[in-house]
């Protein structure tokens, strides 16, 4: 059985509790749940992840990119968080394992917010890009990982 990666960046680990005007009350734990629904109706299984530092979020990245050339992962999806305003580290470990499908994925719609987070630098190297979808994104996310051939 093939595997799908989803990864969550900085504060994450603080959903349910974090501006809930933003990001619901919804926990990290309900997305876990959520997501291990999804992959599991399409006969996948789930890894989840969440750091708060950068350099584990590469080191995940370059092991994702080995097990999918092995064969072994689907892609990952991928909530930077700030990370994604600030990171061409986190840019450079995607395009550099080559050929890792990533889904950028954020659960406000950044484009309606402050204009720094405007700009990603994770997009150009993501298959898609999901926003302000609440935490919905990250099924809907694994759905278009899975359709991709």
């Amino acid at each position: 059985m093939k595997k799908i990666l989803v990864m969550n960046g900085p504060n994450l680990n603080l959903l349910g509790t974090r501006e809930p005007e933003k990001y619901g009350d919804k926990t990290l734990a309900d997305v876990e749940a959520l997501c291990l629904a999804t992959a599991s109706k399409h006969g996948y299984s789930l890894e989840f992840f969440q750091s708060n530092h950068e350099g584990e979020l590469i080191e995940k990245i370059h092991e994702a990119g080995k097990q999918f050339k092995e064969g072994q992962l689907k892609g990952v999806v991928f909530n930077p968080g700030a990370y994604t305003h600030t990171s061409i580290a986190l840019h450079d470990a995607i395009a550099g394992v080559g050929g890792l499908p990533v889904m950028e994925v954020h659960i406000s719609n950044v484009y309606a917010r402050e204009a720094f987070r405007h700009q990603s630098y994770v997009s150009p190297v993501a298959v898609g890009v999901l926003a302000g979808f609440g935490i919905s994104g990250y099924s809907m996310a694994i759905e278009a990982l899975i359709a991709r051939s």
